[in-house]
């Protein structure tokens, strides 16, 4: 499922006052880093890139106002209202203020596709950590002018685990070109160092530390902000071991289209898609209230959530497809409806046992479980 608000920065850029331009050595920079990019990736810079700082305060005023204006407090309602109801959040969690949490406290720089400007956070790091950091945001610039990331973000909004997978093509190549540019600078070829490619085939268990936000929130908020990073560094590897150059154009032009493909880059090159698999209608007299995609990702965060990685591991792969739905009463009570395909009957059997003690953990008393073949299907929160 996406997260919308923890990806805010990616749906709706920031666009911030300017402080004044000042003379600064990293910023000068920006035209030499630009020129390594291109010759990584191939693509030709077409215009220059023009950068600015902003202050942590500045953005957190920022974030809380775009929010306000750009997002309803019904959709963030309905947000929080499914996350709950997936037993992903605690009951009473705010996710409006954790999401501006959050971002004010992860961010270092963002590159603002909208007004093609850069921005970095003023901060206390060395000239290398922002020199890497800078590297990052500037291969979006460069992905911006070959490509339009508004157009590539906006073009995966029609299904959650699609959008998920398209931020991972965006970040996940931004990342590995960070250090690959890093390696040039080095005098090697473009690559990512080996350590670096291991931690990321880590969760982010241990990625809160020194970061006491990202630490307190729940699994799910912080697997889903560090998934497009890691995995989709990954993935951004695997392709450009098997197509090269051509990779990073083709990551774009012919997208992953599901979390599964970027935890498995071959079903990518494949082809594999996602199966089409429909949640249940609700009862009578309960109103639609929203619906949406539940990818491989996500099944693997709710196992490891309330089983263990061994659990996760060893079902979440035999994934093939997810929806949900959550409905309303006429007291506004919510019925959320689920249904996901796997690979093999057996398999949604091995899911349908441990999804059963799931829902009671979650403490969903009031629900309904069954298999359908290799299908999955739940109608939770039902009145007695």
């Amino acid at each position: 499922m996406k997260l919308a608000l923890v990806f805010l920065f990616l749906v709706f850029p920031l666009v911030a006052k300017d402080k004044p331009e000042v003379k600064d050595e990293l910023f000068g920079e920006i035209d030499t880093i630009l020129a390594d990019l291109s010759k990584i990736t191939g693509w030709p810079v077409k215009r220059k890139v023009t950068a600015s700082y902003i202050t942590r305060d500045k953005l957190r005023d920022f974030v809380t106002k775009r929010l306000k204006q750009e997002v309803k407090d019904e959709d963030v309602k309905i947000e929080q209202e499914i996350l709950q109801m997936l037993g992903l959040i605690p009951q009473g969690f705010d996710l409006r203020k954790s999401t501006v949490d959050l971002i004010t406290e992860q961010a270092a720089a963002f590159y603002d596709y909208n007004r093609r400007r850069l921005y970095v956070l003023e901060t206390n790091e060395s000239t290398l950590e922002r020199r890497v950091t800078l590297a990052h945001e500037l291969a979006h610039a460069l992905a911006d002018q070959r490509f339009s990331l508004r157009k590539f973000i906006k073009g995966g909004m029609e299904g959650d685990d699609q959008a998920v997978a398209r931020q991972a093509v965006v970040e996940g190549q931004a990342t590995w070109l960070m250090w690959a540019y890093m390696a040039v600078r080095a005098g090697r070829e473009p690559s990512v160092p080996i350590e670096l490619l291991a931690n990321a085939n880590m969760n982010a268990a241990s990625g809160g530390a020194g970061f006491p936000v990202l630490a307190e929130v729940p699994m799910y908020l912080r697997e889903s902000l560090i998934f497009p990073y890691t995995r989709g560094l990954l993935f951004q590897n695997e392709v450009h071991k098997s197509k090269g150059v051509k990779g990073f154009t083709e990551v774009f032009t012919n997208p992953p289209d599901s979390t599964r493909q970027i935890l498995h880059p071959e079903t990518w090159q494949q082809g594999e898609k996602p199966l089409e698999v429909k949640a249940p209608d609700a009862p009578k007299g309960y109103k639609l209230k929203a619906e949406g995609s539940m990818g491989e990702f996500d099944h693997y965060v709710l196992l490891r959530q309330y089983h263990d990685d061994v659990v996760a591991d060893r079902i979440a792969p035999h994934w093939r497809g997810g929806t949900y739905r959550l409905y309303h009463g006429k007291k506004g009570e919510p019925v959320l409806t689920y249904a996901s395909t796997w690979d093999t009957p057996e398999s949604a059997e091995w899911f349908l046992l441990e999804y059963k003690s799931v829902v009671a953990k979650k403490g969903q008393t009031r629900s309904r479980l069954w298999r359908e073949g290799a299908t999955v299907r739940s109608i939770e929160g039902l009145a007695n």
